[in-house]
């Protein structure tokens, strides 16, 4: 899971490096996939459930699943990338947002908070603790900035196969849920918003939005929960 998470979170470096106006979604995705070949894995999303694509790339209202094509980055965009990568029979998963520059103030606070959100999670992962304590704290560091926060698409369990048990929802009651012990490997992903939480999935089957057109981010760590604490496998 360690070599699986590296190779991941070193691909999502390579991409998020690579943007910049003018680039196309495609021309992302071609970064990705080539990336995660030369250095011996599979880009996992290929083929999965049908996905065309080794790379999601959600822009501006978009929040996740969003199929990278001919569309160029313009100057201000808010780029959400999520990539997976498979090596050894092994999944790792991560994301991050990047804003093409010049960045308004409203889609700095959106993107350091979400990842602020994603860190307070990642310290709730001790033995010992529940699943609705990583809700929790997704949601109040969320939400006490006057964000919302995504109900319908959740975090997940992960291991040889890229979704696993639990679900890990981005919202929850402290001391609830399943107990945390170690060995469980979880990717926590926040998906949080300018705007309302609520969402729809445009008609390609795929693209997330907000249903009130407010910018989006989203992050992603594959992290494991050892007896010392939470351990972030895709941490480059």
């Amino acid at each position: 899971m360690r070599v699986a998470g590296q190779l991941a979170g070193r691909t999502l470096q390579a991409v998020a490096k690579a943007v910049e106006p003018g680039i196309t979604t495609k021309e992302l995705d071609r970064v990705a996939e080539e990336f995660i070949r030369k250095n011996g894995g599979k880009p996992t999303f290929i083929g999965y459930r049908g996905y065309p694509a080794s790379l999601c790339v959600s822009i501006n209202d978009e929040v996740v699943h969003g199929i990278p094509g001919p569309r160029k980055l313009k100057a201000g965009d808010v780029v959400s990338v999520d990539v997976a990568a498979t090596i050894g029979g092994f999944v790792g998963d991560t994301a991050t947002t990047v804003i093409v520059p010049p960045a308004a103030a409203a889609a700095q606070k959106l993107v350091r908070v979400t990842e602020q959100s994603l860190l307070a999670a990642i310290d709730c992962m001790k033995p010992g603790n529940r699943l609705g304590d990583i809700g929790s704290a997704v949601q109040n560091a969320a939400e006490s900035n006057g964000f919302g926060v995504v109900r319908d698409f959740v975090g997940h369990g992960i291991g040889r196969r890229m979704h696993e048990e639990p679900a890990v929802a981005n919202y929850g009651t402290p001391g609830t849920g399943l107990r945390l012990e170690p060995g469980l490997v979880l990717a926590i992903e926040p998906m949080v918003t300018l705007g309302d939480w609520h969402v729809r999935v445009l008609q390609d089957g795929w693209t997330v939005v907000t249903e009130d057109g407010s910018l989006a981010a989203h992050f992603e760590h594959t992290i494991a929960i050892t007896e010392n604490g939470p351990e972030v496998l895709t941490q480059v």
